[in-house]
């Protein structure tokens, strides 16, 4: 097994301020960044703050920023840097910092219970839901989200603007709001709750410019852009501008 010296440099500090701190540390063949960031804990910086659990990719709980990229530390191999390169490791740039590489990320869970969850429809139990293949692997796809707000924090409606957040979820969430929509067994228009209209309204849909940053940095390889947000858009253009579909839903609501 070869070794080398690695240059890396890591953001230390906490809410009241901080800064990069340079450091020298042994990297050994098929390291990932996270084994480089323990090998500081245990030989220079016992005190440094990070994040992590499962460390396979999973659990996203160790994102942070490396050479100003969202990554997971677990799954970012050493191998895909220059030896010369020297390596900055910074927190999540859209969220604010508790200490070190650790971050405040309870802004995602407020957005998480501002969504409404699946309405039920009526006359059907559990275990009678019945659904086409096509529409359970449709969803499945976002189902792999592993929540490591990677994809919130590239968001440059967030992670330029912090006055936004108020009236943006983000990427996650309304990926959620997309497949609650695009849900056969959703009943929620029939209970009066128009998903796309709420979408727009209430989550900031409207924010989004479909620049395709969130599935850029998305570990899972989730087509959030072209497979979430850019249908839910058209879907809500089509309800508040289409007159066919204005005037369906005005006749399917009187009907009921």
């Amino acid at each position: 097994m070869s070794s080398y010296e690695a240059r890396f440099r890591v953001w230390r500090g906490d809410i009241e301020g901080g800064g990069l701190k340079d450091f020298e540390v042994e990297v050994n063949d098929g390291e990932v960044v996270l084994d480089i960031i323990h090998r500081l804990q245990s030989t220079q910086a016992p005190d440094l703050a990070v994040r992590w659990n499962c460390k396979a990719g999973k659990c996203g709980s160790c994102s942070a920023e490396i050479n100003g990229r969202p990554r997971l530390l677990c799954m970012t191999r050493m191998s895909v840097f220059d030896r010369a390169e020297t390596i900055t490791v910074t927190p999540l740039r859209a969220f604010p910092v508790i200490r070190d590489l650790v971050t405040d990320v309870g802004f995602n869970y407020q957005k998480a219970r501002e969504v409404p969850a699946f309405v039920p429809p009526e006359g059907v139990g559990p275990g009678e839901y019945r659904m086409f293949q096509e529409d359970v692997d449709r969803s499945q796809e976002f189902r792999k989200c592993i929540e490591c707000f990677l994809c919130q924090d590239t968001c440059h409606v967030v992670r330029d603007h912090e006055e936004n957040k108020t009236a943006f979820a983000g990427p996650r969430f309304l990926m959620r709001v997309a497949e609650l929509d695009m849900h056969p067994l959703d009943a929620a228009e029939e209970s009066g709750l128009d998903r796309g209209r709420t979408a727009q309204d209430e989550h900031g849909l409207g924010y989004c410019n479909i620049t395709k940053c969130c599935t850029d940095v998305c570990p899972e390889g989730i087509k959030i852009t072209d497979n979430a947000l850019i249908p839910l858009k058209e879907r809500a253009v089509d309800r508040k501008y289409d007159p066919l579909v204005w005037l369906g839903s005005k006749i399917r609501r009187r009907s009921s």
